[in-house]
């Protein structure tokens, strides 16, 4: 190798067999080495650090958007509490759509003393002993369709 560095030195006419020349084009290569390395570990970190931005601006819209939600929907709490107190009537929507008993559930309660106004449960139970589970059930059921469960 030596002999192959003084046979450049000479021919470019440099003192010494250019043995000089040599060692500060290894010494260049390795700086740019370290450097090329030291760029692409930078390079890492800068990819990284983007998409750590990246992924809190998503989740800070996704904040954003769940912040509007939780809003509209307090709104809406809001609102139904205030008619609620108000003692206005509910909603359309959370109004039972039926306010009327049969007639065989309403004459049935009827001959156990249960009238038209809101039943008391323990009072409803004593009154079905003699009904299977399903026919128990189903007039349970109306009952608070009718909204005249307690």
């Amino acid at each position: 190798m030596e002999l192959i560095e003084i046979e450049a030195g000479q021919e470019a006419g440099l003192p010494g067999g250019g043995k000089g020349l040599v060692e500060r084009l290894e010494a260049a290569a390795t700086l740019l080495e370290r450097t090329l390395g030291w760029l692409e570990e930078r390079q890492r970190f800068l990819s990284g650090e983007v998409e750590r931005i990246s992924a809190t601006v998503e989740t800070t819209r996704r904040e954003e958007e769940l912040l509007v939600k939780l809003e509209e929907v307090e709104r809406e709490l809001m609102e139904l509490r205030a008619a609620a107190a108000g003692g206005d009537s509910l909603p359309k929507a959370l109004q039972p759509l039926r306010r009327t008993l049969p007639s065989a559930t309403a004459e049935m309660l009827a001959k156990h003393g249960i009238g038209e106004s809101a039943v008391d449960v323990r009072t409803l139970d004593a009154a079905l002993v003699g009904l299977s589970l399903e026919q128990r059930i189903a007039v349970k059921s109306q009952l608070r369709r009718a909204g005249a469960m307690v």
